[in-house]
């Protein structure tokens, strides 16, 4: 997507100031605590951080997203630029054991990332990206619609990690999203179908060299309920949204639920403790910005210098 206006104002913070906010409303806001790390436990989470590589952030935003970013051991990054140093940036300021996997550029010249805490979580031989083949295109259509799926505007990243006993296969997308018109849903609609597919036909193979399959990343999804167009083909062949405990959407701005953590019953689910949820960080920095400015120069600032997108999480046990 196009980079957000840099804000005409100044502002000034101080980083631990910023930092200990931030960890204060991780441990005392109602439904935003994040469980500390376990040996036996997994805390997966998924981020858009908007336009990383092309906004220009100061180095104290830098680490302001390593420090939710190391809240976790595995985490899918979304709008990282093909100009990496967003995200060199970021992994700077992580502990020297993450790692990062990346895909090539695609639409928007985005790549998808996958930050990781490499004492825990190792990256097994298979990765790729989602794609379908021309044979099979004529499978993923909708009801009632002739407009038909001609592929991913930035193919899903796939990989494949072990955390502990547990084989996780990970698609890491962002999907289509262009605007309210009803060819823009139905293509995104065609992509969200397209990802469901895949992964129900994953998980029945044979040749899968795990059942546990998670699809996650930046759905475009406006609504967690039946009757949502894009909710519907997600949840069609079998995947779940976990609930969150928070209760919010994902976005800053306002309450969508673009982002998701989508797995099967019966496998994946076993290994779920139960524990998800968005994390608000706009709710915890610049509290004097908040204070001193408008809801929209406050907004218009967390989406330059941190992202107008919050992290979502989920524990898994291994």
């Amino acid at each position: 997507m196009p980079p957000f206006p840099k804000p005409s104002f100044p502002y000034d913070y101080e980083l631990p100031a910023q930092r200990a906010a931030l960890r204060e409303h991780r441990a005392t806001a109602p439904g935003r605590g994040i469980p500390d790390k376990a040996p036996d436990r997994l805390l997966l989470a998924t981020w858009n951080i908007a336009n990383l590589g092309v906004q220009e952030r100061e180095t104290d935003d830098y680490e302001l997203i390593a420090e939710l970013i190391s809240w976790f051991d595995l985490v899918a990054v979304q709008e990282t630029n093909d100009n990496l140093e967003g995200i060199r940036a970021v992994q700077e300021r992580l502990p020297e054991e993450y790692s990062l996997l990346r895909s090539d550029a695609a639409g928007n010249n985005e790549r998808m990332v996958f930050l990781y805490d490499s004492r825990k979580v190792t990256q097994l031989e298979e990765v790729g990206e989602l794609s379908v083949p021309p044979s099979q295109l004529g499978y993923i259509k909708l009801e009632g619609s002739e407009q038909r799926f001609e592929g991913f505007d930035r193919n899903p990243y796939l990989a494949l990690f072990e955390a502990g006993s547990l084989v996780l296969q990970l698609a890491n997308v962002h999907l289509y999203f262009g605007s309210d018109s009803t060819a823009s849903m139905n293509r995104r609609r065609l992509e969200t179908l397209a990802v469901a597919r895949w992964a129900e036909q994953r998980r029945k193979s044979s040749y899968a060299s795990t059942r546990d399959i998670i699809a996650l990343g930046d759905f475009n999804l406006p609504k967690i309920e039946p009757g949502d167009p894009i909710y519907d083909e997600l949840t069609a062949r079998g995947l779940e949204l976990p609930q969150h405990s928070t209760k919010i959407g994902s976005s800053i701005a306002a309450d969508n639920y673009y982002d998701q953590i989508a797995f099967f019953p019966g496998e994946t689910q076993d290994q779920f403790t139960g524990k998800a949820g968005v994390f608000d960080f706009d709710g915890a920095l610049f509290r004097t910005l908040w204070e001193g400015r408008s809801r929209q120069e406050f907004l218009a600032y967390c989406r330059y210098h941190i992202s107008d997108h919050r992290p979502l999480w989920a524990e898994f046990q291994i």
